[in-house]
């Protein structure tokens, strides 16, 4: 039977995934896994948070992807990279000294990672149709979030499996990251086969188009907008408290109750985020969507802020209560068997978490979706999200120090406080009223 490779079901959802599921594994799943081998808290905090700066940086370097090649190579060279990456993590891990090895490793995957983000972007944009992209924008937002879910969910529980059957966690770390190289590869060769080779055309045009506007000027440009100094300043402030929250939120799952954590296992924590976690994050996206397009983003950014950073009250409940509810979750899948104790509260916490997460970041993204409106929106919107992940990773690298001086509790509680700077902010920022509202 022949398949229509140029069709964009074929393509779309793996070329998608393969964006996701390396951001997944290097920003938070390398957390865990640290944690479990034995890497200390203010070391995780740092080191990891400087993982983001390929995201950081990666506007400065997409002209030169823009303008080399075509995007179609760039992005299959990069997950050839990213995949062969991912083995050699897997293979480095029993090694001694594998905490800076993995860690060089990583970054030159978070590199591949950013870079093979530009160019599937741009390829979309090229090969897509115009009345095809708003349909299977959709589309690709889904199966970004599924990548998520293999990430954060089922490659955590299926280490935390390997952790209970070995009884070692390196072996199970290292098989895990072998297996996310696998994935990794297979995912690579089937973008090779069914993305459509069409691209040449556009690009050439694309090139004639970038010809009249220097990257220079459309990098000054981005900096004559009307505010730009508040904006930038929200921009960064805005996830000063998330920033933190996410780097220790896992190592206080994790974490002993001796050591003020829930102590909960691997598998646990890979079945409450890759689960419950991703279905409330997914309606809260969803939700957040509906309601910017019913009514406008004016009426919902209060809100939605506050959705997203309110429920950190309850891991400050976490800390302090340390409740011992828990219920026992058996599924006996096809290749492994699961029979892991879930805390109440927690998936409870976490669940109103996610979906406030969810519904509120919904706002914030759209807000930036109208600081890059303009003439060069495409490049606009990369340096507003490259701003946003400066505001990750600077203050997650000093999440661990925090945390190890106020313990887990008092840390919550500032999180919370280090929210209330960009909702102050946010008061103050000028934008059309019903933006982002669905016209009738």
């Amino acid at each position: 039977m022949k398949t229509d490779n140029h069709s964009p079901w074929f393509w779309i959802p793996l070329l998608n995934f393969a964006s996701g599921l390396p951001y997944a594994v290097i920003i938070s799943v390398s957390v865990i896994m640290y944690k479990n081998l034995g890497i200390s808290n203010e070391d995780i905090g740092v080191y990891t948070s400087l993982l983001y700066l390929p995201w950081v940086i990666k506007p400065l370097w997409s002209p030169f992807i823009d303008l080399t090649g075509t995007k179609r190579k760039w992005f299959l060279s990069m997950q050839l990279l990213i995949s062969i990456a991912f083995l050699l993590v897997g293979f480095t891990i029993p090694l001694n000294g594998f905490f800076i090895m993995t860690l060089a490793i990583f970054w030159v995957a978070a590199f591949a990672s950013a870079s093979n983000d530009i160019a599937s972007d741009g390829f979309y944009l090229l090969v897509l149709p115009k009345e095809q992209q708003s349909f299977f924008l959709g589309i690709r937002s889904t199966f970004y979030r599924l990548s998520m879910l293999a990430g954060n969910g089922l490659i955590v529980l299926f280490a935390g499996y390997l952790e209970h059957k070995y009884g070692d966690n390196t072996k199970a770390w290292s098989y895990t990251m072998i297996a996310v190289g696998l994935l990794m590869t297979f995912i690579t060769a089937y973008n090779f086969i069914f993305t459509p080779k069409n691209e040449i055309n556009a690009s050439e045009n694309d090139k004639k188009t970038q010809q009249h506007q220097s990257f220079a000027t459309v990098f000054i440009s981005f900096f004559q907008k009307k505010q730009i100094g508040l904006i930038l300043a929200f921009i960064l402030v805005f996830r000063l408290g998330e920033s933190q929250l996410l780097k220790m939120l896992s190592p206080f799952l994790l974490d002993g109750k001796e050591l003020g954590g829930m102590g909960l296992d691997t598998e646990a924590v890979g079945i409450i985020y890759g689960t419950l976690g991703i279905f409330a994050l997914t309606v809260g996206g969803i939700l957040g969507g509906i309601a910017i397009s019913k009514h406008g983003l004016t009426k919902w950014m209060l809100p939605m802020f506050l959705a997203m950073h309110l429920p950190i009250i309850g891991f400050i409940g976490l800390a302090h209560f340390q409740p011992e509810e828990i219920f026992h979750l058996h599924l006996n899948l096809y290749f492994f068997e699961i029979n892991s104790p879930l805390n109440l509260y927690t998936c409870i916490t976490v669940v109103l978490e996610q979906f406030g997460y969810g519904f509120g970041f919904t706002g914030f993204m759209m807000y930036l979706i109208h600081v890059a409106e303009g003439e060069s929106k495409t490049a606009h919107y990369a340096l507003a999200t490259g701003f946003m992940a400066l505001g990750m990773m600077l203050p997650g690298m000093l999440s661990g120090f925090i945390q190890k001086y106020l313990g887990y509790e008092n840390f919550f509680i500032w999180v919370l406080l280090a929210t209330i700077p960009g909702l102050i902010l946010s008061r103050f920022l000028d934008f059309p009223k019903d933006f982002g509202k669905k016209i009738e």
